[in-house]
């Protein structure tokens, strides 16, 4: 596989992820069930004081739906980074899509939680925004990134696996 490809789809990587989080936080989206999931429970549970109470855990229908459509699009995105990046056999195509998962998870927890979420006013929902405390919960997003978050990248990096030895 090509080292330098790699690295450039990680950059690209954090990009894509980077605008699908910004698009799903724009507006109003931040108060649909898949996005107010995300919030540490604190955050929720002061939000539904003033806000009609939807279920928010990993078995609600919208929270599933949510997390599906994300597999799936990690899934084209991996892929295609894989072929690529010249993976031919499952083991490559895997460690491949695996090592992006860990590696947008690392962005995600350390980058975008720990300092665009923590800090910028249109990830506050409403009614937390005095919450400063609750949105600087670092071991929260540390938490999530290693388990679930680890779970969830098998899931797409054990399925481009599969796919790039079909393909190849």
């Amino acid at each position: 596989m090509k080292w330098w490809i790699i690295l450039i789809e990680m950059l690209v990587f954090a990009g894509i992820f980077t605008a699908l989080v910004f698009i799903n936080y724009g507006g109003n989206n931040k108060y649909s069930i898949g996005s107010i999931h995300n919030y540490p429970p604190d955050i929720q549970e002061e939000y539904f004081k003033t806000h009609e109470r939807v279920d928010t855990s990993y078995r609600s229908k919208n929270v599933l739906l949510t997390k599906g459509c994300g597999i799936l699009i990690f899934i084209l995105i991996l892929y295609g980074c894989a072929l690529l990046a010249g993976a031919r056999t499952f083991k490559e195509g895997f460690l491949l899509a695996f090592g992006l998962m860990i590696w947008i998870g690392i962005y995600d927890t350390f980058f975008l939680d720990w300092i665009l979420f923590a800090n910028l006013p249109m990830f506050r929902l409403e009614g937390t925004e005095h919450m400063d405390e609750a949105y600087h919960q670092k071991w929260f997003h540390v938490k999530g990134m290693l388990f679930p978050g680890v779970i969830f990248a098998l899931i797409p990096a054990l399925i481009v696996g599969w796919l790039v030895s079909c393909i190849r």
